[in-house]
């Protein structure tokens, strides 16, 4: 097939798109390319998922099953953990995860395996689009290469794009349709066929000039946030001090119509991106002997947060002449942001960790996660305990480490003996309460 019949076929929806990795981002994706009139594969290693899918159910909350057995029953895609089924396909996104080593450098370990998954199938006039986020120069200095042991050349035999992923789960405002799709291609052929192809699925694509700016792109939204919010985070602290109420302050300054921008404080920073993407750059930036120094200053700060918010609560169980080895501790919230099941980094549980290793024995509530699963660095190996007045009493402190809306935070106030806030959940609680509470 020659480039301009790949065209037509993007352009006609008669060409079949693959999604790698069937995650938070990956499984939106399908369904998006699925209701925009495309046949699609969603591919994943993992078998429980595929198995999932094909049965008609969602693992992802935000995510009704109603709405994949819909897509089922119209035969809009069907999933798969057989790489032979990619070669059947036009288009191949890759969205799988680009996570930290324990040195914090980047870990291209699920982008390579996919890339060798791929050329073990790759076919001439197929187009390869990565959608993890990643340093600027991966698509071109990892993808690449590997795609083209395939004894096929990118950019005339086959077609290779970048187009970050700006998934925020849960969000109501945004959805994978209507967030601008940032497009940039290894030659002009490539990022033409990538433009057509989301073009045809969101309500807009922005075009640059290279891989490298689009994936630099998605690099500086998530150091801008970063930045931010260690900002905002050094500023509790030092209020905190000041006996000022950070929140009060930053919705003081939010009433400026222009010149500030909110930013809120929080016990850690949570999900795939803000923790982990700015340290993509600092590693890059070292081999054009650059020091990122505000990028790895915010990274400090930000990690240190879990730390501190068990010093503040350690100090508040001394006042009542107590520690924290023995005594008993309810976390509430284990997902990274409110009323999402995606537990991603999260600070939540980094907390429960460190307050167990100081001897606290610790449970947790969360609406959204009935139970932990093994991840990458962490297996709690928890289930939810359901919320009770006995159950709040019996605690010698309650830590809000997510404000989920289900949470009626009158009745935990009421109950609940000591409150240690990290989210601000409390500020509307009845005045009579407020002595039980402490804000870090």
């Amino acid at each position: 097939m020659a480039y301009a019949q790949l065209l037509k076929r993007i352009e006609n929806k008669r060409a079949r798109v693959a999604i790698i990795g069937m995650g938070y981002v990956g499984l939106p994706l399908l369904q998006t390319f699925c209701k925009a009139g495309y046949r699609c594969l969603g591919f994943d290693v993992d078998t429980r998922k595929i198995k999932m899918l094909n049965s008609g159910r969602s693992y992802i909350q935000h995510i009704p099953s109603a709405a994949i057995r819909e897509l089922r029953r119209a035969e809009q895609f069907t999933a798969s953990s057989n790489p032979k089924d990619l070669r059947r396909c036009d288009a191949l996104l890759i969205c799988v995860p680009t996570p930290l080593t324990q040195a914090s450098e980047p870990d291209m370990t699920y982008v390579e395996s996919t890339a060798e998954t791929i050329r073990a199938i790759l076919k001439r006039d197929q187009l390869v689009v990565l959608e993890s986020t990643t340093y600027p120069g991966t698509t071109r200095d990892v993808l690449k290469p590997i795609l083209e042991q395939s004894g096929l050349k990118a950019g005339s035999d086959f077609y290779l794009a970048y187009s970050p992923e700006r998934e925020d789960p849960g969000r109501k405002d945004y959805g994978t349709s209507t967030i601008p799709k940032v497009v940039g291609g290894l030659n002009a052929k490539s990022r033409k066929l990538a433009c057509e192809l989301y073009s045809q699925a969101v309500t807009e694509v922005v075009p640059v000039s290279s891989c490298e700016v689009a994936e630099a792109c998605k690099i500086l939204e998530n150091v801008y946030r970063s930045v931010n919010i260690a900002l905002v985070n050094e500023l509790k602290m030092l209020f905190d001090r000041m006996g000022i109420d950070i929140w009060e302050v930053v919705a003081a300054a939010s009433t400026k119509p222009f010149g500030f921008q909110a930013f809120y404080p929080g016990p850690g920073l949570g999900g795939h991106c803000i923790p982990i993407d700015p340290f993509y750059l600092t590693w890059k930036a070292k081999q054009y002997n650059m020091v990122t120094r505000f990028i790895e200053l915010a990274g400090e700060i930000n990690r240190a947060m879990p730390i501190y918010v068990v010093h503040r609560l350690a100090d508040a169980l001394n006042e009542k002449r107590k520690s924290i080895n023995g005594s008993k501790i309810l976390v509430l919230g284990l997902a990274y942001k409110a009323d999402v099941d995606d537990v991603r980094e999260s600070p939540a549980i980094e907390l429960i960790e460190l307050l167990r290793d100081r001897g606290a024995k610790v449970d947790y509530n969360d609406p959204h996660v009935p139970k932990t699963h093994k991840m990458r660095e962490h297996d709690l190996k928890m289930t939810s305990k359901k919320l009770t007045p006995a159950m709040l009493k019996s605690y010698d402190c309650v830590l809000i480490a997510t404000a989920h809306k289900a949470y009626d935070m009158n009745a935990i106030a009421r109950h609940a003996k000591l409150i240690i806030d990290t989210r601000n959940a409390t500020d509307n609680v009845a005045a009579r309460y407020r002595k039980k509470i402490v804000k870090a």
